[in-house]
């Protein structure tokens, strides 16, 4: 017999919807204790769904609600759940697809795709068949119910739908879909097009075989009338380009031709068609395609750039002082901490000249990474431009400026005679948002068309610089940003020029009395700092007066970028900031900050992490500060370990703790450790942090152990004699990560081994079996990143400088790379111990090198300077070799030489 509710359940259950609905949050936290409660009683969800469905004497948004509130009962308790009950749920929710009501069909079409993603589509078998067939209905509700869900699903799950386990629903879906792309209802001829564009990106093999007809269609629908329609085929379009630009090639001036219109829209299509020049910017057909377009394209781009009306308001761009008014706290975007990684400083092309046999380009210094992504992410610079919450992330705006960023990097300088004209109107402009779009254009095409950019600087730069100080906050941050992406021309001029004026009136802009110029002042000078370095030596009194004075100003948000500007100024000047008069200016303030702080603030990350930098700078000069931030960060690893333990053992009592605390607590410990160097053994000997450091380095989160790793190789380096007592335990851990599955894992676990092996010299022995294959399959792999790379040469070097017997029986295995990966890396110390190490596995088997001897040569020649007995150590290997072989062979082998090779051998080793 069917379900039947009860009319005081009914009218409780009403009674509640209608209470929710009340902006009282007392009445919403009593209304949620009842819902809690009510669900204890399974046929509860049998009344919500009666509500949803029957009950159509109530009002549509009450209704809907009982829809909503069953819903998240069905994401959180769907498993639990009698199956009668869920069959009940299923059959009405079909019914009211058809329900007169938009709002209800639309509520039952998200209550279906949340019951097919909780429980399975499979385990549905009858929902699609069904969905399809109500597309057929006279009705027009019922096919535009079943089309909204049928959206939803193709949204939710396009993988379930192209997989095995279903038996191909999509061969049958896909061509009725596109029956519908010619339907009089505007709103089903949206559907179609939104279910189909779901399955492009994977190339989806039922869509392939109908692409004609997909691509006739889409044509057919460029002209309709009707928005959302336009905004499907621009999105259609736009992931066509990336995966099937073949078959738009014929058609592409057309479809060109059409972007160019539907990006001057003046609603939300345009910043759909403002995507396809982003696309077509990364195709390599983009320069033959577009050069006929590109004078029309170019200003389309600039316009985009314009604030509207409605962005001033919500930017709140007339609002000149606002630093006085706090910040809300969901306006601050969360902060991710990026865990220290080992690089080698001084990796990138080699003054020496030294040729490349190794077929490295030895180009660019190494990166940072991180941990597990290791693709080099750049942060999007369109994303800081307007950093504001109220303002939806992606806008057409952003969107303009980087289509034209990418075009200026695809077209160069050939841009420049279409884009000078453009930036000579706009940004002379009288009315302050066109000429504050022709700066933001401006700074966009920075990258791109800098070569020819160069003889327009001296004149663009002072008029930028004044602009600093325009009565426009909107026009005083953009320029800030634009000004950043010049810094490098800038710190190459003379500085009275150029650098002085802008360092003067940025550092003025950072005390703006308005917080949006005050952000982008501190990012453009954080970028600045970067590029200068120590060119800032001579100006850092000012420097610091200036950035602690905001200190008392910052409203929370912006202290956090302040932390960052701080931090990168230590990086960039270094043991330069060890100066009593700098210190006592910048300690007091960020030691005030540490000490207000609570150990659950997130706004520690920024902290610890400017402290981290800070600490590596000042050296010695910390040591008035190490005791209390040592402890602290002692005690962060301690309850983060303490929480972690609690949650896995009792997970319904203790939430899990944010292992972020714990990351930075030991990135600031491996700033102590590098920076105070010996100094930091009085603290390590009265603390557990070898104990700590061992559960760290086990942790299951690829980050925590990263920075770890970095931790013990500097502690290493620091205080030996309390890390020597826990090597057995420290080493096989450290080989069973290395794993370039995690690279900076691995990178850094690499490292460690090198420096313990340094400090353990031929006790080093027993672990060699432990580490030197995987180190060996490291270096052999295609796939190992530069930086990667090089430590492990470093590494295995190092092995061989301290157990030459074990390691070079091994040497055929890994020279060539070895050899190709360090000719890279400019003189220091630990090229120095790794070259030392190869030497004396030469000696020891020097059969091993001679196939590969031309890669050793050219390693020897990427030397400037080396010290005097490793200089001795190479000329014997090379001079050896030279007898070994006799004349005759080794003129015939230096005849292989590039040139270059042969005459860096002779200036320095005489051969």
């Amino acid at each position: 017999m069917a379900w039947e509710p009860s009319a005081d359940g009914l009218n409780q259950i009403i009674t509640l919807l209608k209470q929710s609905q009340s902006t009282d949050n007392a009445m919403q936290r009593s209304v949620q204790m009842k819902l809690e409660e009510l669900n204890q009683y399974p046929d509860f969800n049998n009344y919500l769904i009666y509500v949803l469905t029957q009950l159509t004497t109530e009002d549509g948004p009450t209704r809907s609600l009982s829809g909503l509130i069953l819903k998240n009962n069905i994401r959180i308790h769907g498993t639990h759940l009698q199956p009668q009950i869920i069959e009940y749920i299923k059959q009405e929710c079909l019914r009211a697809l058809g329900d007169p009501s938009p709002l209800i069909r639309a509520t039952a079409g998200i209550l279906i795709t949340t019951i097919a993603n909780k429980g399975g589509l499979q385990n549905w078998p009858e929902l699609l068949p069904t969905l399809c067939d109500m597309l057929d209905s006279q009705d027009y509700s019922v096919c535009e119910g079943a089309f909204g869900a049928l959206q939803k699903i193709c949204e939710d799950s396009a993988d379930t739908l192209d997989s095995n386990t279903m038996s191909r629903p999509l061969n049958i879906m896909i061509p009725k879909f596109l029956q519908f792309f010619r339907h009089s209802s505007p709103k089903i001829r949206s559907n179609a097009i939104a279910c189909i564009n779901q399955f492009i990106i994977n190339r989806t093999q039922a869509l392939m075989v109908h692409m004609d007809t997909f691509i006739e269609n889409l044509f057919h629908l460029s002209s309709d009338d009707d928005r959302e329609v336009r905004k499907n085929v621009c999105r259609g379009l736009v992931m066509l380009l990336e995966v099937r630009i073949d078959r738009l090639m014929p058609h592409m001036n057309n479809i060109i031709e059409y972007m160019l219109i539907r990006t001057q829209d003046s609603d939300e299509t345009a910043l759909e068609a403002c995507e396809f020049w982003l696309t077509l910017a990364e195709q390599t057909i983009c320069k033959e395609v577009l050069t006929p377009h590109l004078a029309r394209l170019a200003p389309v781009l600039v316009r985009g750039m314009k604030y509207c009306d409605i962005d001033i308001i919500i930017l709140k761009g007339d609002v000149e002082e606002d630093e006085m008014i706090p910040d809300r706290e969901e306006d601050i975007k969360p902060r991710f901490h990026k865990s220290r990684t080992h690089t080698q400083k001084f990796s990138g092309s080699v003054a020496g000249g030294a040729i490349g046999v190794g077929g490295g380009d030895g180009s660019g210094a190494a990166r940072s990474m991180d941990a597990n992504d290791e693709d080099d992410e750049i942060d999007d610079p369109y994303d800081e431009m307007d950093d504001d919450t109220n303002l939806s992330d992606w806008n057409l705006r952003k969107c303009s400026a980087a289509a034209l960023d990418l075009l200026a990097n695809v077209f160069k300088d050939d841009f420049l005679p279409i884009l000078l004209p453009i930036l000579k109107e706009t940004l002379f402009h009288q009315e302050w948002v066109v000429k504050e779009s022709g700066i933001l254009a401006l700074g966009a095409i920075a990258e791109g068309c800098m070569n020819g950019m160069v003889q327009h600087l001296p004149e663009l730069i002072p008029y930028l610089i004044a602009c600093l100080s325009d009565k426009k906050t909107l026009v005083r941050s953009i320029t800030c940003w634009t000004l950043s992406r010049y810094t490098h021309w800038v710190v190459s001029q003379p500085h009275d020029q150029y650098l002085k004026p802008l360092m003067e009136e940025l550092l003025k802009r950072i005390l703006d009395a308005n917080k949006r110029v005050q952000e982008a002042a501190c990012s453009a000078f954080a970028t600045l700092e970067e590029e200068a370095c120590t060119e800032l030596v001579p100006y850092l009194g000012y420097i610091l007066k200036t950035l602690v004075f905001a200190f008392g100003k910052y409203q929370h948000k912006n202290l956090l970028i302040l932390y960052d500007a701080i931090g990168t100024l230590a990086d960039s000047v270094g043991h330069h900031l060890n100066k009593p008069e700098y210190i006592n200016l910048l300690m007091p303030p960020l030691i005030q900050k540490w000490n207000m702080l609570k150990d659950e603030d997130k706004d520690l990350f920024p902290l610890l992490e400017c402290l981290s930098s800070v600490a590596t700078a000042l050296q010695s000069g910390f040591l008035p500060y190490c005791e209390p931030v040592y402890r602290r960060c002692i005690s962060l690893i301690q309850q983060t370990l303490n929480q972690d333990l609690a949650s896995t053992t009792s997970p319904d009592q203790y939430e899990a703790p944010d292992k972020d605390f714990m990351i930075v607590a030991l990135d600031l410990l491996s700033g102590l450790a590098e920076g105070l160097d010996g100094h930091i053994e009085s603290l390590v000997v009265s603390s557990n942090i070898m104990q700590l450091l061992f559960q760290c380095m086990q942790d299951s989160m690829p980050e925590v152990r990263q920075s770890s790793f970095a931790l013990l190789g500097d502690l290493t380096k620091a205080c030996f004699q309390h890390v020597h007592p826990h090597i057995a335990d420290f080493l096989p851990i450290l080989g069973h990560n290395l794993n370039p599955e995690f690279i900076s894992v691995c990178n850094n676990a690499t490292w460690a081994i090198g420096e313990i092996s340094t400090k353990l010299r031929e006790d080093t022995k027993p672990y060699v079996p432990m580490v030197l294959p995987q180190l060996i399959e490291i270096i052999n792999n295609a796939n190992t990143p530069k930086t990667l790379l090089e430590n492990t040469a470093i590494t295995i070097g190092r092995l061989g400088l301290v157990c030459p017997l074990e390691v070079a029986p091994s040497l055929q295995q890994f020279v060539r790379q070895w050899c190709s990966s360090l000719r890279n890396i400019r003189d220091n110390e630990e090229k120095d111990s790794a070259f030392r190490g190869m030497c004396q596995m030469i000696t020891v088997n020097p059969v091993g090198v001679v196939p590969d001897f031309i890669f050793f040569c050219d390693a020897a020649a990427s030397w400037m300077n080396p010290k005097t007995d490793l200089h001795e150590m190479l000329q014997k290997i090379l001079h050896g070799f030279k007898v070994q072989v006799g004349d005759e062979n080794w003129s015939r082998f230096v005849e292989q030489f590039p040139p270059q090779l042969s005459e860096r051998l002779a200036v320095l080793y005489n051969i």
